[in-house]
């Protein structure tokens, strides 16, 4: 299975920002599905003192078309969403990408309405720094 080119980048990040890794290609299975996610991660969060375990889909966007590679990241997001819910994991799915393309490509009002529309949860990285930028929910994008 080939690994998103940004893939070491997120999870260096992940691991920066309190992170663990449980898993480096995550396996899906819900009857006759088996899939691969990219991570699977967690956290202890100290006010509440329990883990939180987040599965993350990593996408580059570096084809000729940013609209085709949202295609198919969008598609891939619902998938893994519904084996997760279908299979009674509770975590949480979040799509990576990197944070030039949230500016720009995410900004565009069509997009927005997309991502809104299907309650995509985001995690923007910096590459070159190995950082999170940010955690966007769906929610707090503008029309």
């Amino acid at each position: 299975m080939a690994k998103d080119i940004y893939h070491e980048a997120v999870k260096n990040a992940l691991i920066k920002d309190g992170w663990r890794i449980l898993a480096d290609s995550y396996f899906l299975q819900y009857e006759d599905a088996q899939l691969y996610a990219d991570l699977l991660a967690e956290k202890t969060l100290l006010a509440e003192q329990n883990n939180r375990t987040i599965v993350v889909e990593v996408k580059s966007f570096i084809n000729p078309s940013p609209m085709r590679d949202f295609e198919l990241a969008l598609g891939q997001y619902i998938v893994y969403r519904d084996i997760l819910d279908l299979s009674e994991k509770h975590y949480a799915i979040y799509l990576a990408v990197k944070d030039t393309v949230f500016e720009s490509f995410f900004q565009r009002k069509s997009v927005k309405a997309i991502v809104k529309r299907h309650q995509v949860e985001f995690i923007v990285f910096n590459d070159e720094k190995e950082e999170i930028v940010s955690w966007i929910s769906s929610q707090d994008m503008e029309k």
